[in-house]
């Protein structure tokens, strides 16, 4: 349940603008989650959510991956943005599909960004395998990505 409850979190987080701890807890209740404003405080930490000044001066939640340097990070988003084309659930392993040539460079920012939701990557030209612990981990690193490739 909590994997599925990470990775609806996730989803939340990347489609609306939710900037305090009770509207997340609000929405996961709308989506059937019986949660306290404790256990969302935990799955914040857990998850390494962090609040982003937006331009016009509100705040939102966002995933904090593990690279400190925002410009390697912002980087790695653009590679990812632009040579991911489609990413499907296959059990426990996550199929990604890029451009002809990009796998390999999709692929190491998959690895720099990813955090521990990956055990482990294999790309080819145009297709990455990656491993990770469990079918719940799996929906969780693909909410991940798709926040930081903007794939729909």
């Amino acid at each position: 349940m909590k994997s599925q409850r990470h990775a609806a979190i996730i989803e939340i987080i990347s489609s609306e603008q939710i900037n305090t701890q009770e509207a997340l807890t609000q929405k996961l209740c709308e989506r059937g989650f019986s949660v306290t404003q404790a256990t969302v405080s935990r799955d914040i930490n857990q998850l390494h959510l962090v609040k982003k000044a937006m331009p016009d001066g509100s705040y939102k939640y966002i995933v904090q991956n593990d690279m400190s340097d925002q410009k390697n990070n912002a980087k790695y988003k653009s590679i990812m943005r632009e040579t991911i084309m489609d990413i499907r659930p296959a059990g426990n392993i996550v199929v990604i599909k890029t451009y002809t040539g990009m796998a390999n460079a999709a692929a190491a920012a998959i690895d720099a960004t990813a955090g521990s939701l990956a055990v482990g990557s294999i790309a080819g030209d145009d297709t990455i395998f990656i491993a990770t612990a469990s079918e719940d981990d799996a929906k969780i690193f693909i909410a991940t990505i798709k926040n930081f490739s903007n794939i729909a």
